[in-house]
């Protein structure tokens, strides 16, 4: 990173400081006696091909600003994109209004002074890269090219996209906290489509980062595209059965993520999961364990801080096993009678334990089964656990993948699948808020032929 950009985005964040500065500094004018207000800004470039041909060049800068106003328990708020002083003001006005017209809430209110982050550290989150559209074409051609020149069977491209972008974060309350932070995010990917015979199938390739020298080059990112296309020619149904499974490990943080639905806040004090009641209990096998990590450097879901600016740090989710956390904001921290954990806006860094070593390692575990590489469908009820998704993957056998697989259902409950959980592979999936390896379940019911 230059210096010049260096200074330029820190000079943005102090301006928009100096903005929400005004706007509670205004609420509380107008009676407000409590009131936090946040700012973002986002800007980039995102250019996509098909078939080498140009799609789409886009530039964009977007920003925002969201208000909450507390007269008494009443809550009030509203949000602009037009950052103009006297837009600022106006919105505050409404926020007010609004305000006198909802109900008493006394778990309403702005995070608690204690809990919040004053002196946030800095976590490496800024990475600008100066890409031209010239280059991002040429780029996304490269990744096209390489994946339809691996194999004739590869016939057509649904297209490659690359986008860099940087923005910034700014959040104030009453109690006077005004903290932010630059972030950058990267991320190119690419998609084809395989024919053997008359089957056809399509699979992509991607990468995301912080920084755009962890992403993968385009040679890399076509030729894996073009190898999860062809491994999926020549799939078959299966017959119906209950099978051990695995879930790939970047498919298997969003086994973890119903668990973040189960244990949020929300979704307890309104008694709407299927885990209330279970802090402190066995919710998983004994072999699984989940850390959070907030300030991690240069990490995609780091934060010094989470969206009520309360001090985001290290805390154990799962100790083999036991539930040892919710995941509360401060009004859900109110509404039962607890403290606020950081997780307004979501978590943060999730690592879940490896038990085992590779991908190949867990397949030789699981011997004879099915290992799953893509989910359709939205067919989970986190207030029941039942779970039900259209699958495709590798049919296994004595550990190594015979044939491919596809349209199956898998389908279990959450509960007994993570209770089922006997193996987490070492294949660490980074490239988002939860980063595991894949997961290996004892059983599970397919429905096939």
């Amino acid at each position: 990173m230059n210096q010049a950009n260096q200074q330029s985005i820190y000079s943005q964040i102090d301006e928009v400081k100096n903005a929400v500065s005004d706007v509670l500094s205004y609420a509380k004018s107008l009676g407000a006696t409590s009131a936090e207000a946040a700012m973002s800004s986002t800007s980039g470039l995102s250019v996509s091909t098909r078939m080498g041909e140009v799609d789409t060049i886009e530039f964009n800068q977007d920003g925002s600003l969201g208000v909450s106003v507390y007269v008494g328990n009443h809550k009030g708020s509203a949000s602009t994109a037009d950052l103009s002083p006297k837009a600022l003001r106006s919105v505050v006005e409404k926020a007010v209004d609004i305000a006198k017209f909802t109900s008493d809430d006394p778990c309403n209110g702005v995070a608690d002074k204690q809990l919040l982050e004053m002196s946030p550290p800095d976590l490496d989150l800024y990475h600008p890269w100066s890409l031209t559209p010239d280059a991002a074409i040429s780029l996304c051609q490269e990744a096209e090219n390489t994946a339809l020149d691996a194999d004739p069977r590869i016939i057509n491209s649904d297209g490659a996209s690359i986008s860099s972008h940087e923005g910034l974060r700014v959040y104030g309350n009453s109690h006077g906290l005004i903290a932010g932070f630059p972030r950058t995010r990267h991320s190119f990917s690419t998609m084809v489509i395989g024919k053997e015979d008359e089957q056809m199938q399509r699979d992509s390739a991607f990468a995301v980062s912080r920084l755009s020298t962890e992403l993968k080059s385009a040679k890399d990112l076509g030729i894996e595209a073009a190898s999860a296309t062809l491994a999926k020619l020549g799939s078959r149904k299966l017959s119906t059965r209950k099978t051990p499974v695995i879930f790939r490990a970047d498919i298997a943080s969003g086994l973890f993520g119903h668990l973040v639905s189960a244990i949020g806040g929300g979704a307890l004090y309104r008694k709407s999961s299927f885990l209330l009641d279970s802090l402190g209990t066995q919710v998983f096998n004994p072999c699984v364990s989940i850390e959070e990590r907030p300030h991690m450097l240069q990490a995609l879901a780091s934060s010094p801080f989470d969206s009520e600016g309360v001090k985001t740090a290290d805390r154990t989710i799962i100790d083999s096993g036991e539930l040892q956390t919710y995941l509360l904001t401060s009004y859900s921290a109110r509404k039962m009678n607890m403290v606020s954990t950081g997780h307004a806006g979501g978590i943060h860094n999730w690592l879940v334990n490896p038990t085992e070593g590779d991908l190949d390692a867990l397949l030789r575990k699981m011997g004879t089964g099915l290992l799953v590489t893509e989910l359709m469908g939205q067919g989970v009820n986190t207030v029941t656990g039942d779970y039900s998704r259209g699958a495709a993957g590798f049919w296994v056998e004595n550990g190594q993948i015979q044939f491919p697989v596809s349209e199956i259902t898998i389908a279990g409950n959450l509960k007994d699948m993570f209770l089922g959980v006997e193996g987490l592979g070492a294949d660490i999936e980074k490239r988002g808020a939860i980063q595991t390896g894949s997961v290996l379940i004892n059983n599970m019911q397919i429905a096939g032929n």
